[in-house]
This record gives C-alpha cells, structure tokens and sequence, in this order.
C-alpha cells in the first residue's frame, strides 16, 4: 500500500474506534439513567423501555453514526495525507528529474518551517552544488582536452614538416618534439595529482610546514639563481596535520609560481610560516607586475593565466595554483589571493593546526 492509504486508513481507524467509544459511553449513560430513574420514584407505575429493548433501540442508530464518522474518517484522512504528502510528491519528482540529468530544477517549497520544508532546502542545496560540481568538471574537462590536444597537434606538424624536409636538421625536431613532450607530460601528471587530491587518497601524519617551506625553496634555490631571483624564508614552527608529499608539491608549486611571475630583474620571494590557536599559515609572496583584483581572483582556477604572464613565455600548464588549491581543501585549509600594493602576489595558505 502507498504511504497516503496507510494514513488514510490509520486516520479513518482512529476516528471510527474514537465513535465507537462515544457510542458505548452514550449507551452505558442511557442505561445507568434508566435504571436511577426507576429507583428514584417507588411505589409509581412507570412504563419504560427494558434494557434490552433500549439496546434494539440504540443499536441501528449507533450502527449508521459508525458508518458515517467511518466514512468521514476515509475521505477526510485521504485528503489531509495528500496535503500532508504534498512536499514529498515534489521532492520525488525534482529527484526523478535530477537523475534524469536536469539539475537546474529546485524544489522552492514555501510554507511553515517544517521537516518537509527542511528536507526540500537541503535537496536544493544538494542540487545547486551538483549542479555547480557538474558544470566545473564539463569545463574542467573541455580546457584538458584543448590543453592535451595543443602539444599533440604541434608534433603532428613538426612530423609533417620533417617528412616534407628530408634535408632538415633533425638535431633540432628531437628537441622540439621533446620540448612539446615534456610540456605533455607535466600537464599529465599535474591532472594526476589534482585526481589524487580530489580524491583525497592519502595517508596523513604530522608535519611541520616551516621544514617543508626550506625544503622547497632549497630546490628550487638553483631556479632562482638563474633568473636573479632572491628567496627569503622566515617564520615560525607551523605543525599541521596532512600528507608530506602533497604539502611539498603545495610549497614547491607556490615558490615556483613565485619565482617564475616575477620581475626581469632583482625579484623577490618571501616564504614565511606562522601558528595561530587553531590554525598554521604558509604565506608566498613576490614582486611582480600591478595586478588587478579581478584578475588575481581567478588565477586559481584551472588552464587560468595572466595575460601578462603569458606573454613573459612562461604560461607553465595553468594548473600550478589550480593544484594549489584542491590541496589546500583536500587538507581542510582555505586559500587566499591578494595583489601586493606594490606589485606581485600574496597567497596565504591556512591549515588546521595539529593538536
């Protein structure tokens, strides 16, 4: 049976037992009465009905009263559970839509804060999130497959080339193609590693950040050389709780950003750490170029670059603080972007303290 009939005729037994114990307290009032009124005048003649006659009397009334109170039970129990079962009618169908695929369909139920009301809210959260999950990974996945299919289409024609220039210097196809090879590979294994990330498939253990911030910096140090970039570490013992590995390729990608978006000449990095109550920060910051707000927020989304950044030739995968990022959430932490008054980037990663 559907749940509306089981509350309909749970409905409808309840008020036809509440009838039936009406009647039996009516009939038992009438007897109880019958039977003072007899002793309440001795010595006169009364003709009144006997009990039983008083019974055959009351029974085919009482009879049609518990065949009318039962059907006022059904109907009335039959609409109130359809009102009642409304919101879940609803709820049913915006779920029946959204495994069809629809997630743009919300429930918007209105009325009293109840648990239906409650439960409606939280099927539309669930749904806006979906929704903005699905619509993340379409894009995600569209920017990968245009990333991946670039380097395969430049040796594609590098190979075209050479096979239409027999006399060409082949020294130089090597290189090129392993230059777009290489590029292909990184980009590969940065689309692993945010996979591992999302995925959170990771043991965690204690570490202190301020070793992984020297760590980093030590290799990445001969980078900086080159470029006439200087790296100045700085700051507190910063224990959290999370994967070595993962917190390295964090600091790692965060000082390389740094190092690479940089001014021509006489760059900064400032790498510092620092405890709060409940929290540690790693904080990277480097001179640059002035940047915009707007743009700045959306450098940690993925295959996102800075203009400017790519006509410095070093554009790199457009996934380092993409990855950045979903390490810091895949640890529970959050990450800020701020542009420094003075050019550059300052990003703060916040995670939870170890106990």
């Amino acid at each position: 049976m559907s749940v509306r009939l089981q509350l309909t005729l749970s409905y409808a037994s309840f008020v036809t037992l509440a009838g039936v114990l009406l009647l039996a307290a009516v009939g038992m009032f009438l007897l109880n009465y019958q039977d003072l009124s007899r002793e309440s005048m001795p010595g006169q003649v009364i003709i009144s009905p006997s009990g039983s006659d008083l019974f055959r009397a009351f029974a085919p009334a009482a009879g049609v009263v518990l065949l009318i109170v039962l059907v006022f039970g059904l109907l009335g129990g039959w609409i109130l559970a359809g009102r009642m079962l409304a919101p879940l009618t609803r709820i049913t169908e915006a779920t029946r839509l959204a495994a069809g695929g629809s997630l743009s369909h919300r429930i918007r139920l209105g009325g009293n804060n109840d648990e239906f009301r409650e439960l409606a809210d939280a099927f539309d959260t669930m749904l806006a999130q979906l929704e903005a999950h699905v619509a993340e990974q379409r894009r995600f996945a569209a920017n990968a497959s245009h990333e991946l299919r670039t380097p395969l289409a430049i040796s594609q024609t590098l190979l075209e080339a050479s096979r239409n220039d027999p006399a060409g210097d082949p020294g130089e196809l090597v290189e090129r193609l392993h230059t777009v090879n290489t590029r292909a590979i990184e980009l590969t294994e940065a689309l692993l590693l945010l996979s591992r990330a999302d995925q959170r498939s990771f043991t965690t253990e204690r570490v202190d950040l301020s070793l992984i911030a020297e760590e980093a910096t030590e290799t990445l140090l001969p980078l900086a050389e080159k470029r006439g970039v200087t790296i100045e570490t700085s700051g507190d013992l910063a224990p959290a709780l999370g994967s070595p590995a993962l917190l390295l390729q964090l600091t790692t990608n965060l000082v390389h950003n740094a190092i690479v978006h940089n001014v021509a000449e006489r760059g900064t990095v400032w790498v510092t750490t620092g405890a709060e109550p409940d929290t540690v920060l790693l904080t990277v910051e480097n001179t640059g170029e002035p940047l915009s707000p707007r743009l700045v927020a959306t450098l940690a989304e993925p295959f996102r670059r800075g203009a400017e950044r790519i006509r410095a030739g070093h554009s790199g995968v457009g996934l380092g603080l993409a990855i950045v990022r979903s390490l810091t959430q895949a640890h529970d932490g959050k990450l800020s972007l701020s542009p420094r008054p003075d050019g550059g980037l300052r990003v703060t990663v916040r995670l939870p303290a170890a106990p």
